[in-house]
């Protein structure tokens, strides 16, 4: 149903919804009357309430001026205070306009996510209550009169576009998805790797670098030809040598943080992360700065995996203090946490569960809610640390494997007191792929060493692209939203193309 024009519309929705990026995407700017440019106006700034009085007293009158004109008024607030919306219809129906109320739809995690973006957010419990009001508000509006669209804040913008009337100017239709609104266009959604909203993922995994004598060409050819095959983002693994699972000792491994920044400055839409950091490595305070610098670097596509380390050999070679499993436990939960404070808005203390700060002033912000993935399957600890911390945990396995820890990961998700979908499982697939059957078993000859043959093939699911399709297919279906693909032979972006069938979903 198309909305009609000329008439009174009035945007409901909670902050963050999307109520702004809309207008702007099928109204003219002179049509669209704003609490919030009104405020950055009258007062210091957009989200000075103090100048809200004197805001809604000129919103009052353009609005009056407006439809008294009989012209098209897009009335820019919240849209939830009914004694507002009675004024502005007694104003429309006295000039014979048509009363449209535009519900701006938009889970309320996405909205979450742009307003802990924002300079100044809104406080958590009035967004909440501002959530909770938007329950009932349809039949609410219906009942006062209103002609109700609902749109989507993620969807296209055209969706409920207004038809202009003979005579009347030309309303624009520009798609939101090329808006340069940061909550809408940035990033998109508010858990990145760990979101299922918009269907399951796979993502490249980098863990062995045979750059020759041009390593940033190299990894630039990497990146452009994942991003080019479509795959939803690019992982690093962090270690100080290279694993023996891997290579040798002596063959490169760059640290992965700058490594990302130099990725992030290419023209690809790939996140970007590491899979995973471990908390021994850095204080927890430098990773949450290196991971919210990428994050605003990249224009929010930035992902962080944490995980508690695992090989002493690296850690004595560097000089790093590797404590026993529990307290390599402990030291994960206590980053996970430290993270999420200095990442959270504003610089005030923090006192939580492990974790005490006198500050959290971090800056640059992350641009949203940056996706945090616990890296490991111990069901105990790890899986509750990423019940309690994360948006994602990342376990390795078979589907069977898979389905079991997920299970297990929603038992802590209910005793910590979160909804399952809000930690989703994600999985590394280090997976030998080639063309047919013949240059599968070729590749297994080659990569296996001293394993049997057959063990390297079970162990790497040696197969064909559409064995390995189908059984992400399966991952999927059980309830994984992303896959992160390695391949234990990676030498070159030729490598990525031969693939690029398992990344388009």
């Amino acid at each position: 149903m198309q909305i009609p024009d000329p008439a009174l519309v009035v945007l409901v929705g909670a902050a963050g919804s999307g109520k702004s990026t809309w207008a702007a995407a099928n109204y003219r700017p002179t049509e669209v009357v704003s609490s919030d440019a009104l405020r950055a106006v009258v007062g210091s700034g957009s989200a000075d309430l103090d100048a809200s009085n004197d805001a809604f007293e000129v919103l009052d009158l353009l609005v009056t001026g407006r439809t008294r004109r009989g012209l098209t008024v897009v009335v820019d607030t919240l849209g939830l205070d009914a004694e507002r919306r009675a004024g502005w219809a007694a104003l429309a129906r006295k000039a014979g306009l048509p009363l449209v109320a535009v519900v701006v739809d938009t889970p309320a995690a996405t909205c979450r996510a742009r307003n802990a973006g924002r300079d100044r957010p809104v406080p958590a419990s009035v967004l909440g209550a501002q959530l909770q009001r938007m329950r009932d508000i349809r039949r609410e509006l219906e009942t006062e009169g209103w002609e109700v669209h609902v749109v989507s804040g993620e969807a296209s913008a055209a969706a409920s576009a207004p038809t202009s009337s003979p005579g009347s100017s030309t309303v624009s239709r520009t798609d939101p998805s090329s808006s340069t609104d940061p909550a809408r266009a940035v990033r998109r959604d508010s858990a990145g790797v760990a979101a299922r909203s918009d269907g399951p993922r796979v993502m490249l995994q980098v863990s062995r670098f045979p750059w020759g004598e041009d390593p940033l060409d190299w990894l630039r050819g990497i990146a452009l030809a994942a991003d080019e095959a479509g795959f939803a983002g690019l992982a690093l693994m962090d270690h100080l040598i290279q694993i023996p699972q891997v290579g040798r000792a002596w063959d490169p491994i760059p640290e992965p943080w700058v490594t990302l920044g130099a990725l992030a400055a290419l023209p690809t839409d790939l996140m970007l992360g590491t899979l995973c950091t471990p908390a021994t490595y850095r204080p927890a305070g430098v990773i949450a700065k290196a991971a919210a610098t990428l994050d605003v670097l990249s224009g929010g596509r930035a992902f962080c995996g944490l995980g508690a380390g695992w090989w002493e050999r690296e850690h004595a070679a560097f000089g790093v203090d590797f404590p026993a499993t529990a307290g390599r436990l402990d030291g994960l939960e206590v980053a996970a946490e430290t993270v999420r404070a200095l990442w959270a808005p504003g610089t005030k203390a923090y006192h939580g569960e492990r974790v005490s700060l006198p500050e959290t002033t971090c800056y640059p912000r992350p641009v949203g809610r940056l996706p945090l993935v616990i890296g490991g399957g111990g069901e105990r600890r790890t899986l509750r640390i990423a019940a309690r911390w994360g948006d994602a945990c990342n376990v390795q396995g078979d589907l069977e494997t898979v389905t079991h820890k997920t299970q297990v990961l929603r038992r802590h998700c209910d005793e910590v007191g979160r909804p399952h979908e809000e930690v989703v499982v994600t999985v590394l697939d280090v997976a030998v792929v080639g063309s047919d059957r013949d240059d599968t078993w070729t590749r297994v000859e080659r990569l296996r060493g001293r394993t049997k043959a057959a063990s390297y093939a079970a162990r790497h699911h040696a197969a064909e692209v559409a064995a390995h399709r189908e059984r992400h297919d399966r991952l999927f279906e059980a309830g994984v939203g992303t896959v992160f693909l390695a391949l234990p032979d990676l030498t070159g972006a030729d490598d990525i193309e031969r693939i690029a069938a398992l990344a388009r979903r």
